[in-house]
């Protein structure tokens, strides 16, 4: 008799580990993250792709992704519980593909962001009048993996100066997984 192990390939079973020759299979794994911040699961509803809120049924955001097939459940209080995975890896990738941060960042910074993930993959946050920086125009793209370009800079400084203006909002908005 033969099994499936948690990638779907086939091994015989061991039947010293397993006298009776059936092998249990992984069909889910159930991950939580605690994303150490409240959220507005409206707004997120609103923005997100595959996302659906209905706080009269469930009090959750409810927001699935097709690869790895996976589902999330989105909390006010900031808790997602991610379901569907068939391996830990595959779990721990799903939950890094929700991108909740970049609509709390769009929601909290709206005069600066803008983010409409149908149209184009990154936040756009525009920085004006900063010190020292006369005139400049520094669009800064943000993406969900952490990358950022920064654009309209006419000097090195000016590039290292929006970063370091940058930089406290997106530690506010950064993923925090715990392992």
């Amino acid at each position: 008799m033969s099994d499936q192990d948690f990638d779907g390939s086939s091994e015989p079973v061991d039947l010293i580990n397993h006298p009776s020759g059936i092998v249990p299979t992984v069909q889910n794994i159930v991950s939580t993250v605690n994303l150490d911040c409240k959220l507005e699961l409206k707004a997120i509803a609103l923005q997100a792709r595959n996302a659906e809120y209905n706080p009269k049924r469930f009090a959750a955001v409810i927001m699935r992704i097709r690869e790895p097939k996976t589902t999330a459940l989105i909390f006010a209080s900031g808790r997602m519980v991610c379901t569907g995975a068939k391996t830990e890896d595959s779990s721990k990738l799903a939950a890094r593909n929700f991108p909740i941060w970049l609509e709390g960042l769009a929601y909290y910074h709206h005069a600066f962001a803008s983010y409409e993930p149908e149209m184009f993959p990154g936040l756009i946050y525009r920085i004006r009048g900063m010190k020292g920086m006369k005139g400049a125009q520094i669009v800064l793209l943000i993406f969900v993996s952490g990358k950022i370009v920064i654009t309209g800079a006419k000097k090195r400084e000016e590039t290292y100066k929006a970063f370091e203006n940058i930089y406290p909002v997106l530690t506010q908005f950064q993923k925090k997984f715990t392992r």
